[in-house]
């Protein structure tokens, strides 16, 4: 729904969460209560927004991958290792994104997420069984978590992750939860979660070798502007001559790799669109809806509020928002009219 460094901050609620955690069949219509479901040969799939992340996210793939070849060099130079043994190694550990055990320790050492409790499963199994059903998709192929969390909030990750916050969980009626559970297993069904883990699980050693570029670089500057303005001059135009040998040898794709985070930034709000509108093809787009008008309201206010206490000017930069994974709230109800 939204993303979980930016969280929607609804109104605090005093009634204890046992008396306000709503019924599992309070105004959900279940469709399949008795009879057998028939699911869908593939429950995951590969849409254009999932294959437009994959291409994006070649050159910093192909950038790490120099990397991995000139540490692969080295370590046989130095230790007599096969050249085609690290980079094979690190080809292979894309499988990672759908370990289970993997998945296990990224949800709750990194996530900060937990397994239902037998209430909270009594809660949540009903109605993801009858999402999931919509669907055609076998749900027991994900794994539901829990965020203790007083945001309203939730998230795919993963390759079978479907997390929600407590507060999700325990305010909003079910058929809300629906709504919500219905726009992430779209995440997954669209390959969305997969492909941009994956994309960003190999563009890691470039990464890496980016900022220690950059704080060897700082380093020099540094030792260089103590030394004389004219070792200053004479660094940054050996720093030139290296950039622009670079870019005549690897065909200008260092340029790319600076245009790929608003790429994949506007990719990502296309993601948050399809994962919308396949919620509303199941049904639930009156009721996500709902929810998003409330976080778009919720938003406003806080905004409001930092406004008064002078915590901020004027909303984000023009930068700020072509970097913004997921689109405006009047954009995604805009969207969501044709379902209504």
């Amino acid at each position: 729904m939204s993303s979980p460094s930016d969280p929607a901050q609804p109104p605090e609620d005093p009634a204890p969460a046992a008396q306000r955690r709503p019924s599992p069949t309070d105004d959900l219509e279940y469709r399949h209560r008795t009879g057998r479901l028939h699911f869908s040969a593939r429950g995951r799939g590969l849409d254009a927004t999932a294959l437009g992340q994959l291409v994006l996210q070649l050159p910093g793939t192909v950038t790490s991958l120099l990397v991995v070849l000139l540490i692969a060099s080295a370590l046989d130079a130095w230790l007599g290792m096969p050249l085609w043994v690290l980079p094979l190694a690190w080809l292979l550990s894309g499988v990672l994104v759908f370990h289970r055990p993997t998945e296990d320790f990224l949800a709750r050492h990194l996530l900060r997420l937990h397994r239902p409790l037998p209430a909270d499963h009594e809660r949540l199994a009903p109605v993801w069984h009858e999402v999931t059903a919509r669907a055609g998709v076998d749900g027991r192929t994900y794994e539901l978590w829990i965020e203790e969390s007083e945001d309203l909030n939730a998230y795919a990750a993963a390759g079978h992750i479907v997390g929600v916050t407590r507060y999700t969980l325990d305010h909003l009626p079910t058929s809300q939860l629906a709504a919500v559970l219905a726009h992430e297993l779209g995440h997954h069904t669209g390959g969305h979660v997969w492909s941009s883990l994956l994309g960003e699980w190999y563009a890691l050693p470039g990464r890496w070798a980016w900022r220690l570029i950059r704080f060897l670089l700082a380093l020099a500057v540094a030792w260089s502007q103590r030394r004389s303005w004219s070792a200053t001059a004479l660094l940054l135009g050996v720093l030139v001559f290296i950039t622009l040998t670079t870019l005549e040898h690897l065909y200008g794709l260092p340029l790319l790799l600076l245009a790929t985070p608003y790429l994949m930034a506007a990719v990502g709000r296309r993601a948050e669109l399809r994962a919308d509108q396949h919620a509303a093809a199941l049904g639930f787009g009156r009721e996500l809806a709902v929810v998003l008008e409330t976080m778009h309201q919720v938003g406003r206010t806080a905004g409001h509020t930092k406004a008064a206490a002078g915590l901020r000017r004027g909303g984000p930069g023009f930068l700020e928002r072509l970097l913004d994974t997921h689109p405006d709230y009047p954009t995604r109800l805009h969207r969501l009219r044709p379902y209504l």
